[in-house]
């Protein structure tokens, strides 16, 4: 499989971001969301893919831009989409399936069928799940850093309380992959890029 480069993914999200607000809040997050997956990985087992997490952490959120409306503004009753949306998009660029699913298969602890059937989703009804450990490492770093206005980091304390309103089974997954992966240490990027820690 071949994997693109750091220099030919910032192309893609050069190519795709509607302007150049979009293109630094959205790149600027996927690069954190890196930062965030090389701390875990430094800790992780042996057998994980790291250039395979870099280019999942570098285009998994890049299906937002096609949420932009003609104003400029995304359309966050659809946000629910990026992840289907950025899937179809790297397909159509020739991306190998192994990288587009984490597009698909990162939006929060991962949804099922049943959830885009019982809460109503404006998606095909499917199981869009991280399999691998890649997909699961790259869904789980980004679950650290919100592209909310203003952008901030997010402990895991707080995600976990975030998640549990999503039900006790999305709630026992994060609390899985922080004992797989472990805490990721935040106050220094949070620094670094002058976001709040919340």
């Amino acid at each position: 499989m071949s994997i693109p480069s750091t220099e030919d993914i910032r192309a893609l999200h050069e190519r795709h971001a509607p302007s150049p607000e979009a293109l630094e809040l959205v790149l600027t997050h996927c690069e954190i969301v890196w930062k965030i997956a090389e701390q875990v990985l430094d800790a992780s087992p042996d057998g994980i893919d790291r250039d395979l997490v870099r280019a999942g952490c570098l285009l998994h959120d890049i299906g937002v831009y096609r949420l932009y409306d003609a104003t400029g503004k995304p359309d966050l009753a659809h946000y629910v989409r990026h992840g289907v949306l950025g899937h179809e998009l790297l397909r159509a660029e020739g991306l190998p399936e192994e990288i587009c699913r984490f597009c698909s298969c990162h939006v929060g602890m991962g949804l099922t069928r049943h959830d885009v059937l019982h809460r109503r989703l404006p998606l095909p009804p499917a199981d869009y799940l991280p399999v691998t450990r890649e997909e699961k490492l790259v869904m789980y770093a980004d679950k650290f850093h919100s592209k909310t206005s203003p952008p901030r980091f997010v402990a895991a304390g707080t995600y976990a309380a975030q998640a549990r309103r999503w039900g006790d089974d999305k709630a026992e997954t994060f609390t899985g992959l922080r004992k797989t992966f472990g805490d990721p240490e935040l106050t220094g990027l949070a620094a670094a890029y002058g976001h709040a820690l919340t």
